[in-house]
């Protein structure tokens, strides 16, 4: 390592073990404390209850440095929104400006996931010293659908609204006018599209996450009053080269146990578009090349994924196969270089929609990398999300208010070489939660007739993939229900001989209607007619009477090893290994919060 003490990097002496660690845990807790508070101020089901959001704190160049364990899709990206806000505004930063940013082009994910960032200013110097950053999900910020999450989308102008950069706040005051502006008035103007839908809601959880950050603004400043800011600068950059050197090491024991330095894997999206990987490794230096040459062109619909997507997955990959506990940092990133093919659907145009790359594709990515490393099978390799709402136009073409509600929903995650995968779990870079039941039918038009394992549709092998779940939705009155969804007619696959996972189905129960000629001509007829089953494939849009339902089966995952022949698997799917039940939900994840006061 350099000396470079003046700008608050290491030294030559190496970082001291015990602080270290210290200084690890108390970069995380700020993280925490962030997410307590963005949770407990939020207003939407989207954050308050499936926590679909994440904090992170960054270095004054942008890298991550430390976060909480929330969303790995996000804190990935997240450092590529910041660095972009930084190279845009330069010198024109001040003490009491926040930054509001969704472009996937300017570091974002895809266009629900709103990134709130505040600069941290030094007192003395007024240089800025560090960024705290939240990044949530908004359901409905426009678009051409309730929930701005259309499978249906080819373009990014009809998944909502669309912003690179906007000081939401201006040296302490809030833009109301320019916020709407944005969310309200620019989307609105691509045909078939509406403003966001309800306005007063996403504005509500926009103030919470610069509340939020404004708690890590605090606790920052706390951590440099108690060290000075020498030391804490130092430290930072000492938790990045920890975690490189754990990545490189890595790297040189997977060339041991893999006996080459040269690993390769292919995966198919549900539309037949490659994902192929080739990675190069240097063992004498631990580093990797990572080569996505022969990766399918930009496609025509939503499963387009923005780059700063692809590097969180890797970063993702990389920080799971670690055996070590260490924040996920920039440091992961940095003996690796990604080579993204010009025009792929992982490197697409300006314009591509983006909405499903962020969700899909960036899971199959994930089991690409993780194939190529021969680390676990195939997970269930979708978030299968729902969509569902009301408002947008009137007959007029006028802007009314209305709402969405979005959710993702568990599957399977694949077996390992001495594990069985776990069932009924958000897998991968999602790690959100789905909503609970009763809110869920208390806040929306809707009831829940079963939601369960779907017993049997993980792998069979010598370990076990995970199950996926059972959703079935009855709609209480007339809505516009839309599904995203992947592994429909591709199963996850499984490894060393160890069997596939079932493909995921969304089924429409359709109630008879006369209107639709389902009814029979005579009232007095003998016979009644029993609903219709239909299935509306991966990505559908369904316009649901009253007393329809929606039955989601999500895809299970793959097995590891062949299926053992002279006895019966005691674990095949019975579930008797899965430890006792513990309560869960809002109820019980608030109750451990103000615990943990």
């Amino acid at each position: 390592m350099t000396d470079v003490s003046t700008s608050g990097r290491p030294d030559s002496k190496g970082p001291d073990p015990i602080l270290l660690t210290l200084f690890a845990n108390r970069f995380m807790s700020v993280a925490e404390a962030m997410g307590r508070s963005l949770q407990q101020t939020a207003i939407s089901t989207n954050i308050k209850e499936r926590l679909d959001f994440s904090c992170a704190l960054f270095a004054p160049d942008g890298d991550l440095v430390a976060n909480a364990p929330f969303i790995p899709i996000h804190l990935g990206s997240m450092s590529f929104a910041v660095k972009y806000q930084m190279n845009l505004h330069k010198k024109d930063l001040r003490p009491g400006d926040v930054l509001m940013t969704n472009s996937p082009h300017a570091g974002g994910s895809h266009l629900p996931d709103i990134t709130i960032i505040s600069p941290v200013f030094d007192e003395e110097s007024n240089e800025i010293i560090f960024f705290t950053a939240s990044r949530g999900h908004h359901a409905d910020i426009g678009g051409i659908l309730p929930g701005s999450m259309p499978p249906t989308s080819t373009t990014i102008f009809e998944e909502g609204a669309h912003i690179i950069s906007f000081k939401i706040v201006r040296e302490g005051i809030f833009d109301h006018d320019g916020l709407v502006k944005y969310m309200v008035e620019e989307p609105a103007q691509y045909p078939g599209s509406s403003g966001c839908r309800n306005i007063r809601d996403v504005e509500s959880d926009l103030k919470a996450q610069i509340a939020a950050n404004h708690k890590g603004v605090q606790l920052i400043k706390a951590i440099v009053d108690d060290y000075g800011l020498k030391t804490v600068q130092e430290y930072m950059y000492h938790i990045r080269a920890n975690a490189e050197q754990a990545v490189r090491n890595l790297l040189k024991d997977v060339v041991v146990r893999a006996g080459s330095n040269v690993l390769e894997a292919i995966d198919y999206l549900d539309d037949g578009s490659p994902i192929q990987l080739k990675v190069e490794i240097n063992e004498k230096d631990g580093s990797a090349y990572l080569d996505f040459s022969g990766t399918g062109c930009e496609v025509r619909g939503n499963l387009n994924a923005p780059i700063s997507v692809v590097h969180s997955a890797v970063i993702y990959c990389m920080r799971s196969m670690l055996d070590m506990e260490i924040p996920l940092n920039a440091g992961c990133l940095v003996p690796l270089t990604i080579k993204l093919p010009e025009g792929s659907l992982l490197s697409p145009s300006s314009t591509a929609a983006v909405c499903g790359g962020n969700v899909l594709t960036s899971q199959r990515i994930v089991d690409v990398v993780l194939k190529a490393f021969h680390a676990c099978a195939a997970s269930q390799g979708c978030t299968n999300n729902l969509t569902f709402g009301a408002g947008g136009k009137d007959k007029d073409g006028k802007n009314v208010s209305g709402w969405g509600y979005y959710e993702t929903i568990a599957g399977g995650s694949g077996a390992g070489p001495s594990w069985h995968g776990t069932s009924g779990v958000h897998t991968h870079i999602t790690n959100t939660r789905i909503g609970d039941v009763e809110i869920l039918e208390r806040r929306y038009p809707v009831m829940i007739h079963r939601f369960g394992l779907r017993e049997g549709s993980g792998g069979k092998g010598h370990f076990n993939g995970g199950d996926g779940v059972v959703r079935d939705i009855e709609f209480t009155e007339p809505l516009q229900v839309s599904i995203l969804s992947e592994r429909r007619t591709r199963q996850p696959y499984g490894m060393e001989g160890g069997e596939p996972g079932a493909l995921g189905r969304n089924t429409w129960v359709k109630q008879p209607r006369k209107e639709d000629g389902d009814l029979p001509a005579s009232e007095t007829s003998a016979q009644s007619p029993k609903p219709r089953s239909i299935n509306i494939g991966g990505k559908a849009t369904v316009f649901m009477g009253k007393g329809d339902r929606l039955l989601i089966e999500t895809p299970g995952a793959g097995a590891w090893g062949a299926p053992d022949v002279d006895k019966e698997n005691k674990r095949d799917h019975d579930h008797s290994h899965v430890k006792a039940w513990a309560p869960r939900g809002s109820l019980a994840e608030r109750e451990a919060a103000q615990a943990g006061f």
